[in-house]
């Protein structure tokens, strides 16, 4: 009986690697992924497809380790001998980026930087045996496009307008360079914002649907946003995994935006949450200077067709179908919440997180 493929993914507790995780197992892999040491629980978004390893039939297992930690990399590497490597690990938040820039610029690009060399000794020293077909995927971002002008596609040029954004350019550059220079199956994935119920909860998508069922259920009264004019190419991160596994299944490496080819801003955002719960977002959200990013990137929008023609690819959630999965979600955990404040029952404090 012929082992089943196995999927490494860095970054698995995050949105992306939690679906990712899903599909694989659905698809037969057996999956490993790489969790960050915390005092604290934070495999939430994958504890549902957790099994302990001691039952039969368990196919995710889970490591410690970090981008920022290339010598144990290599040795998961080593025990694991994945067939793809999935790098989505990453400090994502593009407004904190400005307040963190050596740690973003450390994990984000020199992580990946670790991540690829570690591949490249871990082949090398086994290019007969089942390492040597060890297909990478580098998680891009839309944001390295920066103010580059609507629409993009892999041939726009990048103009990053965060330590993030730029972060993630030379992440880009060195899975490109790797993928030249030593022959290895590198594909970037360009992947405009995508959203869903896990997203965390200081990111504007789901700071806007929780506020909005919140107040609709009378547990908070104000929301405090930035810019509401910035464009941005939404999308449903579960269709977006199956893009990046895809790539990994191509005959050769390469470069691909995945987005859904609409742009809204934040405002048509803020309408459609607030509006779906009959509510007027006007007479709820304040401007607040602090969400303001030191350097705006206005208008995001992709185009995709390069993943359509050569992958056969395409979003399948509409962008108000994704609005309404997103609130319809946070509105039942803000039903819970009541519950518990209404009987008194120690729980989840309520309280709007700051991105700080």
């Amino acid at each position: 009986m012929q082992s089943p493929p196995k999927a490494l993914i860095v970054g698995i507790t995050g949105q992306d690697g939690s679906y990712l995780a899903e599909l694989l197992l659905d698809k037969g892999y057996e999956v490993h992924g790489i969790v960050r040491r915390a005092s604290t629980f934070n495999t939430g978004r994958i504890d549902h497809i957790y099994k302990d390893p001691h039952e039969k039939g368990a196919r995710l297992r889970l490591h410690y380790g970090d981008l920022s930690d290339g010598t144990n990399l290599r040795r998961i590497l080593e025990k694991v001998r994945p067939s793809e490597v999935y790098n989505l690990g990453a400090q994502s938040h593009v407004r904190v980026s400005f307040d963190e820039p050596e740690y973003t610029a450390d994990v984000v690009a020199t992580g990946t930087l670790r991540l690829l060399e570690a591949v490249r000794d871990h082949m090398g020293q086994d290019r007969t045996g089942p390492s040597s077909g060890v297909r990478v995927y580098q998680a891009g971002s839309s944001e390295m496009f920066g103010s580059a002008s609507p629409p993009q596609s892999e041939s726009t040029p990048f103009h990053p307008r965060s330590p993030y954004a730029a972060s993630k350019v030379a992440a880009h550059w060195y899975a490109v360079n790797y993928r030249e220079a030593y022959g290895m199956f590198v594909a970037n994935g360009i992947l405009f914002n995508h959203e869903s119920p896990r997203r965390g909860e200081t990111f504007v998508t789901r700071k806007i649907t929780r506020a909005a069922a919140r107040i609709k259920l009378g547990l908070e009264d104000k929301l405090y946003l930035g810019n509401l004019d910035a464009k941005r190419d939404w999308g449903y991160a579960k269709d977006f995994v199956e893009a990046m596994w895809l790539m990994l299944q191509a005959k050769e490496a390469d470069d691909y935006v995945i987005a859904t080819g609409e742009s809204h801003s934040v405002r048509e955002l803020l309408e459609k949450a607030f509006g779906y719960l009959e509510l007027d977002y006007k007479k709820h959200v304040e401007i607040d200077p602090r969400y303001f990013r030191p350097a705006e990137v206005d208008h995001l929008l992709g185009d995709a067709s390069k993943a359509r023609t050569k992958l056969g690819w395409k979003p399948k959630v509409t962008f108000d179908e994704l609005v309404t999965i997103m609130v319809d979600y946070d509105l039942d955990r803000a039903r819970r919440d009541l519950a518990i404040r209404d009987s008194k029952i120690p729980g989840r404090s309520g309280t709007e997180r700051d991105d700080w």
